[in-house]
């Protein structure tokens, strides 16, 4: 295996060096549970009963231990396009399971949201607290010790994450995510994005904009740009939490199934196989090669956030200056909408995450020799699966089907990941470079300030903002309104830039993977409520953001002034429920959680 990049090492160690204390309580808390925790051997004869009263064909083999009982956690609903897929699942697994002398049984299901269905709603204020939610009802399910590894049903941007983070609770399991892909392409996201600007400027009827949204998301699958969802894909597959292959096989396919099955085979394979749990794959290499991932294919701003949750969930510790000098190691080797014009599906056919693992594991630039729940070796993670009869086959891609969409390193479409840390008198901010022209990579301007996305637009309709102007959206941190994305802004703000103005948006908020085109410092930290700088703000102050020099600065004298007001905390469409997990979540940078913050004062 090609030696290491000395700059991925230096990041690696030096995440290693900070992440001792924690890692080793998390380890020993691993090797606790699986010495001392509850199983099926553990529970009482009317415990026992009660987990196998409704198992049908398997009550016999679950009662008398004939093979590994496998616990599904699914977050199905045939509501959203990405999770409806899932409907079948479960029957098919318990098939695929008896086929290889096991047993699986639905451990429970979590909820999932959809930011395109709440994005500038209310109900975008749940989203990122859904997260931890999900990893509560994930450990929720998996309290009853019935099972011997773990199948984990969830596509979605805050469903993976919480998944992932309820189940290292639980690492002295396997686990495997099964994944259920995209949606076919529809309506071009390019085209879907110029519909969205020319109803913006009121130049589009409802009714056109409805149409080509709903030409765009059409059917069964993930959402076709490289967003959060397909993110976590990519994330999953480059910590070898998938069966090589799977994340970008469309629904309805004829390799979904074969997928799905090698992953239950997989899963049973590894059960019982120490060195599998999920505590030992999950480990610092497990996490720099998901940032690397992210870099290298220009994924979605939000695992700036999710990643150092889910670290945490394993006793690892990053944070953004990481992310910033791996940035600075790894080229970006993708364009996928919104960073270029083709679509995930378009990826996966050029040669999708095989043809990038292949390339970073061979250039140095990725860790090559990570656990794999997934394969038997991570070099797996360079393959791709393809038909073959009634069998499934992995071969490498050794180049490139389209090169407009992917490239190999050294012929790289940046020669950095395109994820800056923005830093100054206003906080710590991320900016996504990837996906902006590099002549605004630096704006100054005077600032508007706004408290509420919804006044953005009413400006802009107004013409309030028909100049160069800095766009400052504060109170939308995780302590004040559960930080939500942004994402109606991105309309408003891209008809600006194209028609001239210098424009750029700083937030304590998100933006959502399908965000690009304008200049953004987003996760702004600290957040405002609880007087962070952008508190102290004022309309006209001039500000600075450079990408080049990592600028996020302003020249007004924000100590000679107090902080502004906070807005009330919002109720309604049961917002109120999650005021505990506002009140309790800390700083972006660290995964705006609750309940890590909770759990790490508890150990």
């Amino acid at each position: 295996m090609p030696r290491l990049d000395p700059r991925i090492a230096a990041v690696t160690d030096r995440v290693i060096e900070r992440s001792k204390p924690g890692r080793k309580r998390y380890l020993d808390h691993v090797t606790d549970e699986a010495a001392r925790g509850i199983d099926r051997k553990a529970l009482s004869c009317g415990n026992f009963a009660h987990g196998f009263a409704a198992a049908g064909d398997d009550k016999t083999a679950i009662r008398t231990f004939q093979g590994p009982n496998l616990g599904i956690v699914t977050a199905y609903n045939d509501m959203l396009s990405a999770h409806a897929p899932y409907y079948r699942y479960p029957e098919q697994m318990k098939l695929f399971a008896r086929e290889v002398g096991a047993t699986a049984q639905v451990a429970g299901g979590v909820p999932a949201m959809c930011d395109g269905v709440t994005q500038g709603q209310p109900g975008m204020d749940l989203s990122l607290f859904s997260r931890d939610n999900i990893a509560g009802g994930t450990a929720i399910a998996l309290s009853h010790g019935m099972f011997d590894g773990v199948a984990m049903l969830g596509i979605c941007d805050k469903i993976v994450p919480g998944l992932l983070i309820g189940a290292l609770r639980f690492g002295h399991l396997p686990a495997i995510f099964v994944p259920a892909g995209p949606m076919p392409s529809g309506l071009a996201n390019k085209e879907k994005q110029r519909v969205r600007q020319l109803f913006a400027e009121g130049k589009a009827t409802k009714d056109e904009l409805l149409a080509a949204e709903s030409a765009s998301y059409h059917g069964q699958g993930t959402c076709t740009f490289y967003g959060t969802a397909n993110s976590n894909q990519m994330m999953m597959e480059l910590m070898g939490l998938h069966v090589p292959g799977a994340a970008f096989a469309n629904p309805g396919s004829r390799l979904r199934p074969g997928l799905t099955r090698a992953a239950v085979h997989r899963l049973v394979e590894i059960s019982g196989e120490e060195k599998r749990m999920l505590g030992h794959c999950v480990d610092e290499r497990a996490i720099v090669n998901a940032i690397i991932g992210l870099l290298a294919t220009g994924g979605s701003t939000n695992h700036a956030l999710h990643i150092p949750a889910i670290a945490r969930a394993a006793g690892i510790f990053v944070d953004w200056q990481d992310f910033a000098d791996l940035s600075a190691a790894v080229p970006l080797l993708a364009r996928v909408y919104p960073n270029g014009s083709g679509d995930v599906n378009d990826f996966h056919h050029a040669g999708g995450l095989a043809f990038v693992a292949r390339e970073l594991i061979e250039n140095g630039l990725l860790h090559g020799d990570i656990l794999s729940a997934g394969s038997d070796s991570f070099e797996g993670a360079m393959t791709t699966p393809e038909e073959d009869g009634d069998d499934i086959v992995w071969r490498t891609v050794e180049k490139s089907g389209d090169e407009t969409i992917l490239r190999g390193v050294a012929d790289a479409f940046q020669p950095d990941g395109g994820m800056r840390l923005v830093t100054g008198n206003l906080g710590r901010a991320c900016f996504k470079t990837s996906a902006v022209d590099e002549e605004r990579w630096t704006i100054e301007a005077p600032c508007r300030v706004f408290e509420d996305q919804k006044d953005v637009v009413t400006a802009f309709e107004a013409g309030e903002l028909d100049k160069d102007v800095v766009v400052v959206v504060r109170f939308q941190g995780p302590r004040a309104n559960g930080m939500p994305e942004l994402h109606k802004l991105t309309p408003p703000l891209g008809v600006l830039q194209d028609r001239g103005h210098r424009v750029a948006l700083i937030t304590d908020g998100r933006m959502s993977g399908a965000s690009g085109k304008v200049p953004a410092a987003i996760h702004c930290c600290p957040e405002a409520l609880g007087d962070g700088p952008l508190s102290r703000l004022r309309d006209g102050d001039v500000v600075k953001l450079c990408a080049t020099t990592g600028s996020l600065s302003t020249i007004a004298d924000l100590d000679s002034r107090e902080p502004a007001e906070a807005p009330p905390q919002p109720v309604g469409t049961g917002r109120e429920l999650f005021a505990l997990f506002r009140h309790h979540a800390d700083d972006a940078e660290k995964g705006g959680s609750a309940m890590l913050h909770a759990m790490e004062e508890s150990l």
